[in-house]
């Protein structure tokens, strides 16, 4: 299971020149889709870097809106004919972006406060612990139905629609787990920051599931965030600085593969080689960390199954989180593992590789365009007439989410890893809309 290598950190010439203009890039892409704006397409915002690295622009707020509204879904990369790296292009200009054009006022304000918390986890217990508290009081209930968190500022209140329906606080981890099957090897868990608070179920079903496979999991103490939010968002260093502290922290053991089991996290994690390709002093550690990664449906679904799968009859919409198929190129796995159990159908849904408009943190910086985005996702799922729903990111779950209570809809979500578990386990569905 040998990991692809990482792309080339430098080329003979700009990779925006690789753009031949083709419009391929154009049907996939959210953004064109919601305007048919030629500078919100890829294309279009590959003129824009070209002009502005050639000195034909220059950086202002007009020219970095379009940058502002890209997704980031990576979908573009899947359907260039010419292998154009424009995911490398967006990453990089955010960052020159935030260099050149700080922001300032009530949206440099807003993003600093996201980043005084979803980077850190101890942080982020304390928002779960204020957001079940005020679920508790009723005082969620009161706002949304009496309308008015339709009053507050955009943003605000897209924050308050995205807080998880049941927000939990996270669980410890046990550092060591060992295998319930014949031994196989020795993995290495990443927790992630929102997985691990939000979502803590996700992870213990992940260590289960690899238990029963025969093997052992460590979770690395001490690991953070692994900066991909930041790097997203244009905080290249802050991004860097949390990647270094993290493969620090996996460094301190030998494992066969480092498991993750949120898409946006392992897309950036596979990607390490490249981010640090000119840094004498962690290439190559970079490099090793990044060839052990794993999404954990991408090592289950390489492997013989060792564990019995039990029936569980239910029909399941299955969305391709953008950092899964279009970062990782990872697609049949999660299927495949689903197949496995008897009684499952997959149900197919249609443009299941569009992203919902969860993308990072932009469906806070971004409402409207993510709401317009998240409401075509919603469409596709709801015609597929499934009893759930399930994605391998948590940010997607929470998206669509939320875009099915806007239309009165209560679907349940669970991460593939999580019905695996459930049908190793021979334990019913534990049901519940996120």
């Amino acid at each position: 299971m040998a990991s692809p290598p990482s792309p080339p950190a430098t080329s003979r010439r700009p990779i925006y020149e690789d753009c031949v203009h083709c419009g391929f890039c154009l049907p996939v892409c959210p953004t064109w889709v919601s305007w048919a704006e030629e500078m919100d397409s890829p294309r279009g915002r590959i003129d824009l870097m070209r002009g502005l690295a050639e000195g034909q622009l220059e950086w202002t707020a007009p020219v970095a809106k379009h940058f502002d509204r890209c997704l980031g879904c990576l979908a573009c990369v899947t359907a260039c004919p010419s292998g154009v790296r424009y995911d490398v292009l967006i990453e990089q200009t955010r960052a020159e972006r935030e260099r050149r054009l700080p922001r300032g006022g009530l949206d440099g304000l807003f993003r600093e406060l996201l980043f005084a918390f979803l980077p850190y986890p101890e942080r982020l217990r304390w928002l779960a612990a204020a957001g079940r508290l005020y679920a508790w009081t009723g005082l969620r209930d009161l706002v949304r139905r009496s309308g008015l968190a339709r009053i507050l500022p955009r943003r605000l209140e897209a924050l308050e629609s995205l807080m998880p329906e049941a927000a939990g606080n996270g669980s410890v981890l046990p550092d060591r787990t060992p295998p319930t099957g014949p031994r196989r090897g020795r993995v290495a868990l990443l927790a992630g920051c929102v997985q691990r608070v939000f979502f803590p179920g996700v992870n213990a079903a992940t260590i289960r599931v690899l238990a029963a496979e025969g093997f052992e999991v460590v979770v690395p103490p001490g690991q953070g965030c692994c900066g991909a939010l930041s790097i997203h968002a244009g905080r290249e260093e802050e991004s860097l600085g949390f990647a270094r502290a993290l493969i620090m922290a996996f460094e301190t053991e030998d494992f066969d593969a480092v498991v993750v089991n949120a898409a946006g996290c392992g897309s950036h994690l596979k990607d390490f080689g490249r981010l640090f390709a000119r840094d004498p002093d962690w290439a190559d550690r970079a490099e090793a960390f990044r060839s052990r990664v794993r999404d954990v449906t991408e090592f289950l679904a390489a492997l013989p199954a060792a564990a019995s799968r039990h029936p569980i009859r239910a029909r399941v919409a299955y969305h391709d989180a953008c950092h899964l198929a279009h970062g990782q190129g990872i697609r049949l796995a999660p299927r495949e593992l689903l197949r496995q159990i008897p009684g499952l159908t997959i149900a197919e849904i249609a443009g299941a590789e569009q992203c919902c408009g969860s993308a990072g943190i932009y469906n806070l910086t971004e409402p409207g365009s993510a709401d317009a985005i998240g409401e075509r996702k919603v469409d596709a799922v709801l015609a597929a007439k499934a009893d759930l729903l399930a994605s391998a990111n948590p940010g997607c779950s929470l998206q669509i989410g939320r875009s099915l209570r806007r239309r009165g809809v209560s679907l349940p979500a669970l991460h593939p890893i999580e019905i695996l578990d459930a049908s190793i386990g021979n334990r019913p569905l534990v049901l519940s809309p996120r």
